[in-house]
């Protein structure tokens, strides 16, 4: 079964939180492999342009203020059917909805403050990734354990 790669981003109150290590801990143990990995402070414009299709709502702004507010690490994770995965394990937006299990359903706060974000379709993956890595900042594993640059 051919890989892919999607998109994971814990949002500034699971950084705060210290809940990083426990969910990237939770996509490994399905087999999902770290192929990019960035801590960084989001900008708002960064943000804007990555929640573009929430602009207007009444809500954007305070998204944008929520998600620039500390440390973000952002992930790309590779692996069968990765993108559905990533969905399961995450839960329902609302944490009230998200099963015990899923990442949200067990920490997230709110609805406001749900941790954690992830590619919701390949054609987002493939638009998401790109704005928080090049290329060359990826690793391609080959699904024998090693990854395909390795010499």
């Amino acid at each position: 079964m051919p890989a892919e790669t999607t998109l994971v981003m814990i949002k500034p109150d699971g950084v705060k939180r210290g809940l990083c290590g426990e969910i990237l801990s939770r996509f490994e143990r399905t087999g999902l492999k770290i192929a990019g990995v960035k801590l960084l402070i989001l900008s708002r414009e960064l943000a804007a342009e990555h929640y573009g299709e929430h602009s207007g709502k009444h809500f954007f702004d305070s998204l944008l203020d929520y998600v620039t507010s500390g440390p973000t690490l952002v992930l790309a994770l590779e692996g069968p059917n990765a993108i559905a995965v990533v969905r399961k394990l995450m839960g329902s937006t609302r944490p009230e909805d998200a099963a015990t299990g899923t990442i949200r359903g067990d920490f997230a706060l709110n609805v406001d403050k749900n941790l954690i974000h992830g590619s919701e379709h390949d054609f987002d993956a493939k638009r998401e990734i790109p704005r928080f890595f090049t290329n060359s900042e990826l690793i391609r594993w080959d699904w024998n354990g090693e990854d395909k640059d390795a010499a």
